[in-house]
């Protein structure tokens, strides 16, 4: 009996020991959350909404399944322009109360519920304002069919809060079930298992029994309609949008099947993609099971779809394993810039994974001059308190941690390095963590105490301080040294005949990048009769082509370029464009006068970048 006794004293104490640790790692502190996990956190959503045109809002009762980890009396949420209506407590809806906590720029307010130690459902009923950053609201004529209106909403990286009251963190995970009514003419998506066609009810229901972080919540409502690519991917949009798509993401499967062969298998069941109205603020977005796409990648020839690559990844870095908080962010995107480079490389070839290189490393050296070699901004592992968690999100992340995972890979051998990261994403599924937390694993499983190895890679160097490490690889194209040679010599022979020698668009974007500086407007009206840049190049193309334009004011594209601006509202491509405008003061009249024709079709995040750009 003793014996039994200790054992049963042992197996108390490991238990504990185990709560402890699964609340300690609960309780990563999240600068940009006002919800303490420690306390009491979110396991399951069902959501139950009603999507309204006519009032621009989404109204109903978010029931949240809670762990009352402290057995206290007090819940906090994050919330953000939010009518909040009233509160209740468990099945019954015994009617609780609520309050509100002081707001916070960007950050929104605390909502305070009051709980039982028991308390096991916490119900919040609410509507969304106009205010609400993460949904934008579109307009019949702002769609591409022009018949019905289209809402969609956008997470990432803290405006989630904007749309459902939630904890608002990448380190809190839950599972969600949802019932969504909308107009009977449109279809509802979720960032879950979807409808293939619409029903006659308007009313369609949706699981997501993966953990997922608050970012990843994802809604769409429009007049779209679904085409399969195979067994397990498809895609959804517009009438007059759906077979180009179907054609252009036509090689869908082959990159899910590449990426599995790489990192491990595909755990969320189907990868379909929806491609959105031109507002979309960005190239892609994650959401599981349906990847968010902006209209641009649609070049007609799948000369962009390696932004499918990069989407695609993130279903196993970001999704899979996710950033535990915004300073972390490289886990995400560095790690599934990784991902996107090595899916490229097995779809599209060695030359062309290459070239890509090249132009990664570029980025980065930009990025780097933009904010200055020294500053804290280069780091990896970053520090975001009190600031716009959107901030987060420049190309260092992306860049900087793509270049230090070749680096890793380039000191252990490939083979190696595909091993740790597949047994990476495995040991971490459907977790959270920090930076420390991905270091603590390297150095158990990869360097294993080799010092040597640890010199040679230098991780503390990459990931803590700023600037680019000596160690960094300097990728080589040779189809970029041909390029580069034609670049000596084009002046002197002849634009002629360049446009069968340079035929690809990382071929052409290597080639408009690196025009001389000292171009005049009768060399690129001879380029642009060559190539037809202006109105012909694919939309990385033309906005590559347009800096130059703007550069040396070559007018013949001005109307094109202000059509360009007017057209998209994908932040990161409009910006380059915007600042190099505002740098003369003729151009700054000319942004100005865009930009109050275009800002109204612009997503709220654009338009937040672009504020700070055209003053």
């Amino acid at each position: 009996m003793r014996k039994l006794s200790l054992l049963i004293i042992l197996i108390f104490f490991a238990a504990c020991q185990k709560k402890q640790t699964e609340s300690k790692h609960r309780s990563v502190e999240d600068p940009h959350s006002f919800s303490n996990p420690a306390e009491a956190i979110v396991k399951h959503l069902d959501l139950d909404i009603k999507v309204d045109f006519d009032t621009q809002s989404i109204s109903g009762k978010a029931s949240w399944t809670i762990e009352n980890i402290s057995k206290g009396t007090e819940i906090v949420f994050d919330e953000n322009t939010l009518n909040i209506t009233k509160v209740t407590l468990g099945d019954e809806e015994r009617e609780t109360q609520f309050k509100l906590g002081k707001e916070v720029e960007f950050h929104g307010k605390p909502l305070h519920v009051t709980i039982e130690p028991n308390t096991n459902k916490v119900n919040i009923y609410y509507s969304t304002s106009k205010e609400s950053v993460a949904l934008q609201w579109l307009k019949p004529e702002q769609t591409a069919d022009k018949k019905y209106p289209f809402v969609f909403s956008q997470g990432q990286s803290i405006w989630s809060r904007t749309w459902i009251p939630c904890q608002d963190s990448p380190s809190i995970r839950f599972t969600y079930d949802a019932r969504v009514s909308v107009p009977k003419d449109l279809m509802a998506l979720m960032s879950a298992v979807n409808p293939q066609q619409k029903n006659a009810t308007g009313t369609y229901t949706f699981k997501q029994d993966k953990p997922i972080p608050s970012y990843l919540m994802a809604i769409a409502v429009g007049d779209v309609e679904f085409k399969s690519i195979d067994n397990r991917t498809g895609v959804y949009a517009e009438h007059s949008v759906i077979d180009k798509a179907k054609w252009e993401f036509g090689e869908l499967g082959k990159m899910v099947v590449a990426a599995e062969k790489l990192f491990g298998p595909y755990r969320w069941g189907r990868y379909d993609v929806i491609v959105l109205p031109p507002s979309f603020p960005f190239g892609g977005m994650e959401n599981p099971n349906l990847t968010f796409l902006t209209p641009t990648v649609l070049a007609g020839d799948r000369s962009l779809t390696s932004l499918l690559a990069h989407e695609l990844g993130h279903s196993w870095s970001g999704n899979l394993v996710t950033n535990a908080t915004w300073d972390d962010i490289w886990l995400n995107e560095g790690f599934t810039t990784y991902v996107e480079h090595r899916i490229g490389e097995e779809v599209f070839g060695l030359k062309e994974a290459k070239m890509q290189d090249v132009l990664s490393r570029k980025v980065l050296q930009m990025a780097i001059d933009d904010y200055g070699k020294d500053s804290p901004e280069t780091r990896l592992k970053i520090d975001s308190k009190g600031k716009n968690a959107d901030d987060a999100l420049s190309d260092i992340p992306y860049e900087k941690g793509y270049a230090f995972l070749q680096t890793v890979e380039a000191a252990v051998g490939r083979e190696k390095f595909d091993a740790f990261i597949t047994a990476y994403f495995k040991a971490h599924s459907f977790q959270s963590i920090t930076t420390e937390d991905f270091v603590a694993y390297f150095n158990e499983h990869l360097i294993k105490g080799d010092k040597a190895l640890a010199s040679k890679i230098r991780l503390e160097d990459w990931i803590y301080k700023p600037g680019i490490p000596a160690n960094v690889i300097t990728p080589v194209s040779e189809e970029f040294r041909a390029i580069d040679n034609i670049q000596k010599t084009w002046r002197k022979t002849g634009i002629t005949g360049l446009s069968q020698k340079i035929k690809s668009t990382t071929e052409k974007q290597h080639f408009i990048d690196h025009l001389p500086k000292d171009l005049t407007v009768a060399e690129m009206t001879a380029i642009d009769r060559e190539f037809n840049f202006t109105n012909g190049g694919n939309f990385v193309i033309r906005r590559q082509w347009f800096i130059i334009a703007i550069q040396h004011q070559y007018k013949v594209a001005y109307p094109a370029i202000e059509n360009f601006l007017k057209s998209y509202s994908r932040t990161y491509s409009l910006t380059p464009l915007y600042k190099e405008m505002v740098k003369t003061a003729e151009g700054k009249v000319w942004a100005k006068q865009i930009y109050a024709k275009a800002k109204l079709g612009y997503h709220a995040t654009t338009v937040e970048a672009l504020n700070g750009i055209i003053k």
